[in-house]
């Protein structure tokens, strides 16, 4: 079943990257609310705790959010994702721990996200530009947690998450963008759901079973 839904997951991501590149847009329609799903589903079927399938179908809610233009639908989007992010966190503080690289990582995200919103603000429109603020802070939260607490992988997620939703904004902004824009989007954003979610399940199997304490050896004796 785990190599079933990983192929669907896989192919469901080729149909849409595919769709994008090609400019058919009602497989990308159809091939894009599959993603979150199917990738949730694999990850429950490995045993994943509720806090990342929670996270991933919060994805799944902001991508289909995103698939309409309109700025409420952004906006609703955006807020599906932060709840996301803040499923991520407490994912992270409950089953990771701080790790040496944090006395670097901080101050390095730190940067990029004040960089980031004072480049954007001035470009943005007026009434996105707290919110875009609010959610840069969260999704920046989560992206620095996840390379502190989960390691590599996850942190590689965390990284292209924070980039992949870096172009939305710099789109937003009216910034020059790449061609097929949505392409790179979706692409660093499949990527970041993906390795975040395989970073997560790494290390919570790789975490080391919990061992019997005298008191409860002594508890099972007559």
């Amino acid at each position: 079943m785990r190599r079933i839904l990983l192929t669907c997951f896989g192919l469901a991501a080729v149909t849409d990257l595919v769709s994008l590149a090609a400019g058919w847009g009602a497989a990308h329609t159809v091939a894009k609310p599959l993603l979150m799903p199917l990738l949730a589903a694999y990850c429950a079927v490995r045993g994943a705790p509720r806090l990342l399938l929670a996270a991933l179908l919060l994805g799944w809610g902001g991508d289909v959010l995103l698939l309409s233009d309109a700025e409420p639908a952004f906006l609703a989007g955006m807020t599906s994702f932060a709840a996301g992010h803040v499923c991520y966190l407490a994912l992270f503080k409950t089953y990771g721990s701080p790790r040496a690289r944090a006395g670097l990582l901080v101050p390095a995200y730190a940067t990029a996200l004040v960089a980031t919103v004072v480049l954007l603000w001035p470009d943005l429109p007026a009434d996105l530009r707290v919110p875009v603020a609010g959610y840069s802070v969260l999704l920046t939260a989560m992206a620095c947690a996840s390379a502190v607490r989960f390691g590599l992988v996850a942190g590689l997620g965390g990284a292209l998450f924070l980039l992949s939703d870096t172009l939305i904004a710099s789109g937003v902004a009216g910034w020059p963008q790449l061609p097929r824009p949505d392409l790179w989007i979706m692409l660093t954003y499949i990527a970041a759901q993906f390795l975040l979610a395989s970073g997560t399940l790494r290390a919570l199997e790789a975490r080391p079973e919990p061992t019997t304490t005298y008191g409860e050896m002594r508890s099972t004796t007559p």
